[in-house]
């Protein structure tokens, strides 16, 4: 029997640049998996979020916490002036989402706010109350 390869044809393909569909498809598991790691990592729990979460927040200190840190950018009613109106923020955004706005400023001229667990959780309570 002929050896395929002896009529010229070759037995195995070759794309531009001598790159075989094996390392095509090697590169390609490797990319996928390194994907998945960053994505792994990036949805692990963060700790201080689930602390403020399991946390009973109150209405009171997170209502003299607003007047102190967000009534001038938000006003007095949390009507909005230089920052977005927070009336009925919880229908719109959930609560990570909120602590992630507060703690990291995420859209300017929002500052990052440093805040313990507990504080956070009486700022979400009061924000909730205005729904």
């Amino acid at each position: 029997m002929e050896n395929p390869s002896s009529n010229g044809i070759e037995n195995t393909m070759q794309f531009k640049f001598g790159i075989s569909p094996e390392q095509i498809f090697s590169g390609l598991i490797a990319l996928l998996s390194l994907a998945a790691l960053v994505f792994l990592l990036l949805n692990q729990p963060d700790p201080y979020i689930q602390k403020t979460l399991l946390l009973k927040g109150s209405v009171e200190n997170g209502g003299r916490l607003f007047k102190m840190n967000c009534v001038g950018c938000h006003g007095i009613s949390a009507q909005g002036l230089v920052g977005p109106e927070l009336n009925k923020i919880s229908k719109s955004r959930t609560d990570k989402q909120i602590i992630n706005q507060v703690l990291k400023g995420l859209t300017p001229p929002m500052p990052s706010f440093e805040i313990e667990e507990q504080s956070m959780a009486d700022l979400l309570s009061y924000l909730h109350s205005l729904d």
